[in-house]
Protein backbone atom coordinates (compact mmCIF):
# COMPACT_ATOMS: atom_id res chain seq x y z
CA UNK A 1 0.00 0.00 0.00
CA UNK A 2 2.69 1.94 0.83
CA UNK A 3 3.60 1.97 -2.81
CA UNK A 4 0.22 3.14 -3.77
CA UNK A 5 0.50 6.52 -1.89
CA UNK A 6 3.98 7.88 -3.17
CA UNK A 7 2.12 9.71 -5.84
CA UNK A 8 0.06 11.79 -3.51
CA UNK A 9 3.09 11.95 -0.45
CA UNK A 10 5.31 13.90 -3.77
CA UNK A 11 2.39 16.75 -3.79
CA UNK A 12 3.08 19.42 -1.02
CA UNK A 13 -0.04 20.29 0.78
CA UNK A 14 -1.05 23.51 -0.69
CA UNK A 15 -1.67 25.02 2.85
CA UNK A 16 2.42 24.51 3.55
CA UNK A 17 3.34 26.05 0.18
CA UNK A 18 0.65 26.95 -2.57
CA UNK A 19 2.65 27.47 -5.21
CA UNK A 20 5.23 24.45 -4.62
CA UNK A 21 1.69 22.23 -4.57
CA UNK A 22 0.42 24.11 -8.13
CA UNK A 23 4.16 23.18 -9.61
CA UNK A 24 4.07 19.35 -7.75
CA UNK A 25 0.22 19.00 -9.91
CA UNK A 26 1.61 20.33 -12.94
CA UNK A 27 4.60 17.89 -12.98
CA UNK A 28 2.59 14.33 -11.30
CA UNK A 29 -0.27 14.87 -13.08
CA UNK A 30 1.98 15.67 -16.45
CA UNK A 31 0.46 18.39 -18.13
CA UNK A 32 3.75 20.00 -19.22
CA UNK A 33 7.58 19.72 -18.54
CA UNK A 34 10.25 22.23 -18.88
CA UNK A 35 12.04 23.23 -21.94
CA UNK A 36 15.68 24.02 -22.86
CA UNK A 37 14.26 27.42 -23.81
CA UNK A 38 14.11 29.14 -20.42
CA UNK A 39 10.47 30.43 -20.09
CA UNK A 40 9.11 28.10 -22.09
CA UNK A 41 7.21 25.26 -21.44
CA UNK A 42 6.38 21.65 -22.82
CA UNK A 43 2.73 21.16 -22.65
CA UNK A 44 2.72 16.97 -22.67
CA UNK A 45 -0.38 15.04 -23.58
CA UNK A 46 -2.62 15.71 -20.69
CA UNK A 47 -2.30 19.59 -20.52
CA UNK A 48 -2.39 19.52 -24.19
CA UNK A 49 -5.70 17.52 -24.72
CA UNK A 50 -7.19 19.94 -22.07
CA UNK A 51 -6.99 22.78 -24.23
CA UNK A 52 -7.98 21.18 -26.98
CA UNK A 53 -11.27 20.89 -25.23
CA UNK A 54 -11.36 24.77 -24.57
CA UNK A 55 -10.48 25.14 -28.10
CA UNK A 56 -13.08 23.11 -29.31
CA UNK A 57 -15.94 24.57 -27.67
CA UNK A 58 -14.89 27.96 -27.38
CA UNK A 59 -14.63 27.41 -31.48
CA UNK A 60 -18.00 26.49 -31.45
CA UNK A 61 -19.34 29.26 -29.26
CA UNK A 62 -16.91 31.74 -31.61
CA UNK A 63 -18.96 30.34 -34.75
CA UNK A 64 -22.28 30.83 -33.50
CA UNK A 65 -21.98 34.51 -33.41
CA UNK A 66 -20.37 33.92 -36.64
CA UNK A 67 -16.96 34.18 -36.28
CA UNK A 68 -14.72 32.87 -39.03
CA UNK A 69 -11.26 31.34 -38.46
CA UNK A 70 -7.82 33.32 -39.97
CA UNK A 71 -3.89 32.80 -40.02
CA UNK A 72 -1.84 35.67 -39.81
CA UNK A 73 2.50 36.18 -39.92
CA UNK A 74 4.41 35.10 -37.14
CA UNK A 75 6.60 37.93 -37.75
CA UNK A 76 5.33 41.89 -37.24
CA UNK A 77 7.75 44.65 -39.16
CA UNK A 78 8.93 47.15 -37.00
CA UNK A 79 8.27 49.73 -38.61
CA UNK A 80 4.15 48.43 -38.71
CA UNK A 81 4.71 48.03 -35.22
CA UNK A 82 5.18 51.51 -34.41
CA UNK A 83 2.56 53.07 -36.40
CA UNK A 84 -0.14 52.66 -33.13
CA UNK A 85 2.59 54.67 -30.48
CA UNK A 86 0.55 53.68 -27.58
CA UNK A 87 0.18 49.80 -28.52
CA UNK A 88 4.14 49.39 -29.19
CA UNK A 89 5.31 51.37 -26.01
CA UNK A 90 2.49 48.92 -23.74
CA UNK A 91 4.56 45.70 -25.64
CA UNK A 92 7.98 46.93 -25.90
CA UNK A 93 9.59 45.67 -22.70
CA UNK A 94 8.06 42.26 -23.52
CA UNK A 95 9.27 42.05 -27.52
CA UNK A 96 11.20 39.24 -28.77
CA UNK A 97 13.66 40.46 -32.30
CA UNK A 98 14.78 38.54 -35.24
CA UNK A 99 17.66 40.99 -36.54
CA UNK A 100 19.54 38.20 -39.42
CA UNK A 101 18.02 36.00 -41.22
CA UNK A 102 20.28 32.72 -41.95
CA UNK A 103 24.21 34.69 -41.54
CA UNK A 104 22.81 38.10 -43.55
CA UNK A 105 21.36 41.00 -41.13
CA UNK A 106 18.08 41.83 -41.83
CA UNK A 107 17.48 45.23 -43.49
CA UNK A 108 14.50 45.59 -41.13
CA UNK A 109 14.25 44.10 -37.33
CA UNK A 110 10.82 41.70 -37.71
CA UNK A 111 8.87 41.58 -33.61
CA UNK A 112 7.73 38.06 -33.20
CA UNK A 113 4.08 38.44 -32.43
CA UNK A 114 3.29 39.43 -28.87
CA UNK A 115 -0.34 40.15 -30.54
CA UNK A 116 -1.33 40.93 -33.54
CA UNK A 117 -3.30 44.05 -33.67
CA UNK A 118 -1.15 45.46 -36.19
CA UNK A 119 -0.76 43.03 -38.17
CA UNK A 120 -4.89 42.68 -38.77
CA UNK A 121 -4.77 46.33 -39.49
CA UNK A 122 -2.27 46.10 -42.58
CA UNK A 123 -4.55 43.44 -43.60
CA UNK A 124 -7.85 45.24 -42.98
CA UNK A 125 -6.23 48.28 -44.70
CA UNK A 126 -5.99 46.35 -48.08
CA UNK A 127 -9.22 44.34 -47.93
CA UNK A 128 -11.41 46.64 -46.36
CA UNK A 129 -12.98 49.51 -49.46
CA UNK A 130 -16.96 49.26 -48.90
CA UNK A 131 -19.43 49.42 -45.99
CA UNK A 132 -20.18 45.97 -48.08
CA UNK A 133 -16.75 44.21 -46.89
CA UNK A 134 -17.99 44.89 -43.14
CA UNK A 135 -18.69 44.02 -40.48
CA UNK A 136 -14.95 41.49 -40.74
CA UNK A 137 -15.19 39.00 -37.41
CA UNK A 138 -11.75 37.36 -37.88
CA UNK A 139 -9.93 34.96 -34.70
CA UNK A 140 -6.69 33.08 -34.92
CA UNK A 141 -5.58 30.38 -33.12
CA UNK A 142 -1.56 30.67 -32.53
CA UNK A 143 1.04 30.93 -30.39
CA UNK A 144 2.84 34.69 -29.32
CA UNK A 145 5.76 35.51 -27.68
CA UNK A 146 6.69 38.08 -24.48
CA UNK A 147 9.42 37.81 -22.92
CA UNK A 148 8.33 37.57 -19.61
CA UNK A 149 11.12 38.11 -16.77
CA UNK A 150 9.16 35.73 -14.07
CA UNK A 151 7.25 32.81 -15.31
CA UNK A 152 5.06 29.97 -14.52
CA UNK A 153 3.80 27.04 -16.13
CA UNK A 154 0.47 28.36 -17.91
CA UNK A 155 0.03 31.10 -15.66
CA UNK A 156 3.12 33.09 -17.37
CA UNK A 157 5.42 31.67 -20.03
CA UNK A 158 7.58 33.35 -22.83
CA UNK A 159 5.46 31.33 -25.68
CA UNK A 160 2.14 30.47 -25.04
CA UNK A 161 -1.14 29.35 -26.97
CA UNK A 162 -4.12 31.67 -27.37
CA UNK A 163 -6.82 32.75 -29.54
CA UNK A 164 -6.58 36.24 -30.64
CA UNK A 165 -10.28 37.72 -32.17
CA UNK A 166 -10.35 41.10 -34.39
CA UNK A 167 -13.19 42.64 -35.81
CA UNK A 168 -13.51 45.57 -37.57
CA UNK A 169 -17.05 47.14 -37.77
CA UNK A 170 -19.18 50.36 -39.26
CA UNK A 171 -20.20 51.85 -36.21
CA UNK A 172 -19.17 52.29 -32.83
CA UNK A 173 -22.51 50.58 -31.03
CA UNK A 174 -21.30 47.59 -33.37
CA UNK A 175 -18.21 47.62 -32.22
CA UNK A 176 -19.43 47.74 -28.57
CA UNK A 177 -22.18 45.32 -28.74
CA UNK A 178 -19.59 42.67 -30.14
CA UNK A 179 -16.87 43.34 -27.42
CA UNK A 180 -19.41 43.11 -24.78
CA UNK A 181 -20.54 39.66 -26.52
CA UNK A 182 -17.39 38.13 -26.82
CA UNK A 183 -16.36 38.88 -23.00
CA UNK A 184 -19.86 37.43 -22.14
CA UNK A 185 -18.98 34.12 -24.29
CA UNK A 186 -15.99 34.00 -21.92
CA UNK A 187 -17.85 34.47 -19.02
CA UNK A 188 -20.18 31.67 -19.85
CA UNK A 189 -18.10 29.26 -21.17
CA UNK A 190 -16.12 29.59 -17.40
CA UNK A 191 -18.58 29.00 -15.62
CA UNK A 192 -20.69 26.67 -17.85
CA UNK A 193 -18.04 24.48 -18.90
CA UNK A 194 -14.99 24.80 -16.50
CA UNK A 195 -16.83 25.71 -13.53
CA UNK A 196 -15.42 28.77 -12.33
CA UNK A 197 -17.62 31.45 -11.42
CA UNK A 198 -16.12 35.26 -12.63
CA UNK A 199 -16.57 38.85 -12.29
CA UNK A 200 -17.72 40.64 -15.11
CA UNK A 201 -16.65 44.61 -15.37
CA UNK A 202 -14.15 47.32 -17.11
CA UNK A 203 -10.85 48.15 -16.62
CA UNK A 204 -9.39 51.18 -15.49
CA UNK A 205 -7.87 53.38 -17.63
CA UNK A 206 -4.37 52.65 -15.74
CA UNK A 207 -5.01 48.64 -16.35
CA UNK A 208 -6.35 48.63 -19.85
CA UNK A 209 -4.81 47.40 -23.15
CA UNK A 210 -2.55 49.73 -24.98
CA UNK A 211 -4.68 51.21 -27.53
CA UNK A 212 -7.72 50.64 -26.13
CA UNK A 213 -10.49 52.83 -25.93
CA UNK A 214 -11.94 50.46 -23.00
CA UNK A 215 -11.43 46.71 -22.19
CA UNK A 216 -13.60 44.56 -20.43
CA UNK A 217 -12.40 41.69 -18.34
CA UNK A 218 -13.49 38.53 -16.65
CA UNK A 219 -11.93 38.04 -13.41
CA UNK A 220 -11.62 34.80 -11.05
CA UNK A 221 -10.32 34.06 -8.14
CA UNK A 222 -8.13 30.90 -7.17
CA UNK A 223 -8.08 28.77 -3.75
CA UNK A 224 -5.30 30.63 -2.54
CA UNK A 225 -6.91 34.40 -2.66
CA UNK A 226 -5.18 35.52 -5.50
CA UNK A 227 -7.19 36.90 -8.47
CA UNK A 228 -6.52 36.12 -12.19
CA UNK A 229 -7.54 37.49 -15.40
CA UNK A 230 -9.35 34.76 -16.99
CA UNK A 231 -10.54 36.60 -20.61
CA UNK A 232 -10.54 40.52 -21.74
CA UNK A 233 -12.25 42.20 -24.49
CA UNK A 234 -11.16 45.43 -26.04
CA UNK A 235 -12.83 48.18 -27.71
CA UNK A 236 -10.48 49.93 -30.00
CA UNK A 237 -12.72 52.61 -31.18
CA UNK A 238 -11.39 54.14 -34.69
CA UNK A 239 -7.48 55.01 -32.79
CA UNK A 240 -5.73 52.11 -34.74
CA UNK A 241 -8.06 52.44 -37.83
CA UNK A 242 -6.74 56.31 -38.21
CA UNK A 243 -3.33 55.27 -37.60
CA UNK A 244 -3.32 52.23 -39.92
CA UNK A 245 -5.91 53.95 -42.58
CA UNK A 246 -8.15 51.46 -42.59
CA UNK A 247 -11.25 53.59 -44.17
CA UNK A 248 -14.93 52.34 -46.27
CA UNK A 249 -17.09 54.17 -48.68
CA UNK A 250 -20.31 54.32 -46.65
CA UNK A 251 -23.78 54.09 -48.42
CA UNK A 252 -24.05 57.70 -48.70
CA UNK A 253 -20.49 57.77 -50.45
CA UNK A 254 -18.45 59.54 -47.26
CA UNK A 255 -15.04 57.66 -46.45
CA UNK A 256 -15.85 56.64 -42.52
CA UNK A 257 -13.09 54.81 -40.15
CA UNK A 258 -14.29 51.36 -39.01
CA UNK A 259 -14.17 50.70 -35.44
CA UNK A 260 -12.33 47.67 -33.79
CA UNK A 261 -12.74 45.18 -31.36
CA UNK A 262 -9.95 42.34 -30.16
CA UNK A 263 -10.57 39.65 -27.49
CA UNK A 264 -8.03 37.01 -26.18
CA UNK A 265 -8.20 33.41 -23.81
CA UNK A 266 -4.64 31.64 -23.43
CA UNK A 267 -3.64 28.47 -22.01
CA UNK A 268 -3.12 30.02 -18.50
CA UNK A 269 -6.83 29.26 -18.08
CA UNK A 270 -5.38 25.48 -17.41
CA UNK A 271 -3.75 27.30 -14.74
CA UNK A 272 -7.15 28.65 -13.78
CA UNK A 273 -8.42 24.64 -13.68
CA UNK A 274 -5.65 23.71 -11.47
CA UNK A 275 -5.89 26.41 -8.71
CA UNK A 276 -9.39 26.71 -8.56
CA UNK A 277 -10.63 23.07 -8.40
CA UNK A 278 -7.21 20.88 -7.45
CA UNK A 279 -6.48 19.62 -3.91
CA UNK A 280 -4.10 17.89 -2.32
CA UNK A 281 -4.53 15.12 -3.80
CA UNK A 282 -3.67 16.59 -7.50
CA UNK A 283 -5.99 17.76 -10.36
CA UNK A 284 -9.66 18.15 -10.06
CA UNK A 285 -10.61 18.59 -13.54
CA UNK A 286 -14.78 19.67 -14.10
CA UNK A 287 -16.29 16.67 -16.13
CA UNK A 288 -16.96 18.96 -19.36
CA UNK A 289 -13.84 20.00 -19.61
CA UNK A 290 -11.62 16.73 -18.54
CA UNK A 291 -10.49 14.36 -21.67
CA UNK A 292 -11.31 11.52 -19.72
CA UNK A 293 -14.18 11.56 -17.87
CA UNK A 294 -14.49 8.20 -16.59
CA UNK A 295 -11.82 5.85 -15.66
CA UNK A 296 -12.91 2.01 -15.25
CA UNK A 297 -10.53 -0.06 -13.27
CA UNK A 298 -10.93 -3.78 -13.11
CA UNK A 299 -9.74 -5.28 -9.86
CA UNK A 300 -8.60 -8.71 -9.72
CA UNK A 301 -8.17 -8.09 -13.66
CA UNK A 302 -6.50 -10.95 -13.69
CA UNK A 303 -9.51 -13.37 -12.94
CA UNK A 304 -11.90 -14.93 -15.82
CA UNK A 305 -14.34 -12.24 -17.16
CA UNK A 306 -13.10 -9.09 -15.52
CA UNK A 307 -11.31 -7.67 -18.23
CA UNK A 308 -14.10 -8.63 -20.58
CA UNK A 309 -16.88 -6.90 -18.36
CA UNK A 310 -14.66 -3.95 -17.98
CA UNK A 311 -14.37 -2.98 -21.83
CA UNK A 312 -18.14 -4.57 -22.21
CA UNK A 313 -18.83 -1.45 -19.91
CA UNK A 314 -16.81 0.95 -21.83
CA UNK A 315 -19.04 0.45 -24.81
CA UNK A 316 -22.18 1.03 -22.67
CA UNK A 317 -20.50 4.11 -21.66
CA UNK A 318 -19.77 5.15 -25.72
CA UNK A 319 -21.77 8.52 -25.05
CA UNK A 320 -19.16 9.57 -22.59
CA UNK A 321 -15.14 10.09 -22.97
CA UNK A 322 -14.06 6.29 -21.12
CA UNK A 323 -10.61 4.80 -20.26
CA UNK A 324 -10.42 1.31 -19.12
CA UNK A 325 -6.96 1.31 -17.05
CA UNK A 326 -5.82 -2.12 -17.84
CA UNK A 327 -2.39 -1.83 -16.73
CA UNK A 328 -0.35 -4.07 -14.67
CA UNK A 329 -0.30 -1.96 -12.13
CA UNK A 330 -2.37 -2.69 -8.12
CA UNK A 331 -5.72 -1.30 -7.80
CA UNK A 332 -4.53 1.47 -5.24
CA UNK A 333 -2.15 2.79 -7.49
CA UNK A 334 -4.57 2.83 -10.48
CA UNK A 335 -7.13 4.89 -7.81
CA UNK A 336 -4.21 7.14 -6.76
CA UNK A 337 -3.06 7.68 -10.53
CA UNK A 338 -7.04 8.62 -11.50
CA UNK A 339 -6.78 11.01 -8.52
CA UNK A 340 -4.14 12.77 -9.55
CA UNK A 341 -4.98 13.06 -12.77
CA UNK A 342 -8.43 14.71 -12.04
CA UNK A 343 -9.98 12.12 -14.03
CA UNK A 344 -14.43 12.90 -12.39
CA UNK A 345 -15.98 9.52 -12.14
CA UNK A 346 -13.73 6.39 -11.61
CA UNK A 347 -16.15 3.25 -11.86
CA UNK A 348 -14.66 0.05 -9.96
CA UNK A 349 -15.73 -3.52 -10.84
CA UNK A 350 -14.34 -7.24 -9.60
CA UNK A 351 -15.68 -10.26 -9.94
CA UNK A 352 -17.51 -9.94 -6.86
CA UNK A 353 -19.45 -6.84 -8.24
CA UNK A 354 -19.94 -9.03 -11.52
CA UNK A 355 -21.78 -11.15 -9.70
CA UNK A 356 -23.70 -8.86 -7.79
CA UNK A 357 -24.28 -7.46 -11.28
CA UNK A 358 -23.20 -4.34 -10.01
CA UNK A 359 -20.39 -1.58 -10.04
CA UNK A 360 -18.99 1.21 -7.51
CA UNK A 361 -18.54 4.64 -8.45
CA UNK A 362 -16.50 7.18 -6.97
CA UNK A 363 -16.36 10.97 -7.30
CA UNK A 364 -13.28 12.54 -7.65
CA UNK A 365 -14.60 15.80 -6.13
CA UNK A 366 -15.76 14.53 -2.62
CA UNK A 367 -14.78 11.14 -3.32
CA UNK A 368 -18.17 9.46 -2.37
CA UNK A 369 -18.76 6.31 -3.25
CA UNK A 370 -21.95 4.73 -4.45
CA UNK A 371 -22.76 1.31 -5.60
CA UNK A 372 -25.32 1.17 -9.24
CA UNK A 373 -26.88 -1.92 -10.90
CA UNK A 374 -25.03 -2.55 -14.00
CA UNK A 375 -28.09 -2.17 -15.75
CA UNK A 376 -28.57 1.92 -14.89
CA UNK A 377 -24.55 1.86 -15.24
CA UNK A 378 -24.92 4.67 -18.34
CA UNK A 379 -27.79 7.04 -16.31
CA UNK A 380 -26.01 6.97 -13.14
CA UNK A 381 -23.25 7.82 -14.90
CA UNK A 382 -24.64 10.45 -16.70
CA UNK A 383 -26.43 11.75 -13.81
CA UNK A 384 -23.15 11.87 -11.81
CA UNK A 385 -21.18 13.49 -14.11
CA UNK A 386 -23.61 16.67 -14.16
CA UNK A 387 -24.01 17.10 -10.53
CA UNK A 388 -20.56 16.66 -10.08
CA UNK A 389 -20.17 19.81 -12.75
CA UNK A 390 -22.69 21.93 -11.13
CA UNK A 391 -21.87 21.22 -7.78
CA UNK A 392 -18.25 21.76 -8.65
CA UNK A 393 -19.11 25.74 -9.86
CA UNK A 394 -20.88 25.77 -6.18
CA UNK A 395 -18.18 25.42 -4.34
CA UNK A 396 -15.87 27.72 -6.17
CA UNK A 397 -18.37 29.85 -6.56
CA UNK A 398 -19.39 29.66 -2.14
CA UNK A 399 -15.37 30.25 -1.81
CA UNK A 400 -14.94 33.26 -3.78
CA UNK A 401 -18.53 34.82 -2.20
CA UNK A 402 -16.77 33.28 1.38
CA UNK A 403 -13.22 35.51 0.03
CA UNK A 404 -15.06 38.57 -1.25
CA UNK A 405 -14.91 41.67 1.38
CA UNK A 406 -15.65 45.18 1.88
CA UNK A 407 -14.14 48.27 3.18
CA UNK A 408 -15.23 51.76 3.64
CA UNK A 409 -12.03 53.28 4.84
CA UNK A 410 -8.25 52.93 4.35
CA UNK A 411 -6.88 51.67 7.22
CA UNK A 412 -9.50 48.92 7.10
CA UNK A 413 -8.77 48.29 3.52
CA UNK A 414 -5.33 47.45 3.95
CA UNK A 415 -5.72 45.25 6.94
CA UNK A 416 -7.82 42.95 5.02
CA UNK A 417 -5.81 43.03 1.41
CA UNK A 418 -2.88 41.94 4.22
CA UNK A 419 -4.18 39.48 6.34
CA UNK A 420 -7.41 38.08 4.03
CA UNK A 421 -6.82 36.90 0.75
CA UNK A 422 -9.14 37.80 -1.75
CA UNK A 423 -11.42 39.99 -3.59
CA UNK A 424 -12.18 43.67 -1.78
CA UNK A 425 -15.03 45.65 -2.84
CA UNK A 426 -14.06 49.27 -1.99
CA UNK A 427 -15.40 52.90 -4.05
CA UNK A 428 -13.09 54.61 -5.78
CA UNK A 429 -13.16 58.35 -6.79
CA UNK A 430 -11.43 57.37 -10.61
CA UNK A 431 -8.38 59.00 -9.66
CA UNK A 432 -5.32 57.44 -10.66
CA UNK A 433 -2.69 58.50 -7.94
CA UNK A 434 -5.53 56.83 -5.66
CA UNK A 435 -4.71 53.44 -7.73
CA UNK A 436 -1.31 53.59 -7.85
CA UNK A 437 -1.25 54.48 -3.79
CA UNK A 438 -3.36 51.17 -3.08
CA UNK A 439 -0.65 49.04 -5.77
CA UNK A 440 2.49 50.94 -3.45
CA UNK A 441 1.09 50.33 -0.39
CA UNK A 442 -0.80 46.73 -0.19
CA UNK A 443 0.98 45.45 -4.01
CA UNK A 444 -3.08 44.99 -4.73
CA UNK A 445 -4.72 46.56 -8.48
CA UNK A 446 -7.49 47.58 -9.20
CA UNK A 447 -8.92 43.87 -10.89
CA UNK A 448 -12.36 45.55 -12.40
CA UNK A 449 -15.00 48.09 -12.17
CA UNK A 450 -17.75 45.34 -11.66
CA UNK A 451 -21.00 45.96 -14.22
CA UNK A 452 -23.11 44.99 -11.30
CA UNK A 453 -22.28 48.44 -9.45
CA UNK A 454 -22.87 48.74 -5.89
CA UNK A 455 -22.72 52.31 -3.70
CA UNK A 456 -20.87 51.17 -0.43
CA UNK A 457 -20.32 54.41 0.55
CA UNK A 458 -19.84 57.91 -0.88
CA UNK A 459 -16.66 58.38 -0.63
CA UNK A 460 -13.20 57.16 -2.26
CA UNK A 461 -11.88 54.31 0.15
CA UNK A 462 -8.00 55.87 -0.54
CA UNK A 463 -8.40 59.93 -0.51
CA UNK A 464 -11.83 60.37 0.76
CA UNK A 465 -13.45 62.47 -1.92
CA UNK A 466 -16.52 61.73 -3.95
CA UNK A 467 -16.56 58.11 -4.93
CA UNK A 468 -17.16 57.54 -9.07
CA UNK A 469 -17.23 53.90 -9.16
CA UNK A 470 -17.09 50.20 -6.73
CA UNK A 471 -14.12 48.26 -7.95
CA UNK A 472 -12.75 44.78 -6.65
CA UNK A 473 -9.43 45.21 -5.70
CA UNK A 474 -6.74 42.01 -5.51
CA UNK A 475 -3.28 40.82 -5.50
CA UNK A 476 -3.60 38.78 -8.90
CA UNK A 477 -1.35 36.46 -10.67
Amino acid sequence: MAKDKKLVEAITSMDEDFAQWYTDVVKKAELCDYASVKGCMVIKPAGYAIWENIQNELDRRFKETGVQNVYMPLFIPESLLEKEKDHVEGFAPEVAWVTHGGLDPLQERLCVRPTSETLFCDFYARDIHSYRDLPKVYNQWCSVVRWEKTTRPFLRSREFLWQEGHTAHATAKEAEERTIQMLNVYADFCEEVLAIPVVRGQKTDKEKFAGAEATYTIESLMHDGKALQSGTSHNFGDGFAKAFGIQYAAKDNSLQYVHQTSWGMTTRMIGAIIMVHGDNNGLVLPPRIAPVQVVIVPVQQQKEGVLDKAFEMKNALSGFRVKVDDSDKSPGWKFSESEMRGIPVRVEIGPRDMENNEAVLVRRDTHEKMTVSLDQLEAKVGELLDTVQKDMLERARTHRDAHTYEAADYESFVKTINEKPGFVKAMWCGDQACEDKIKEDTAATSRCMPFNQESLSDKCVCCGRPAKKMVYWGRAY
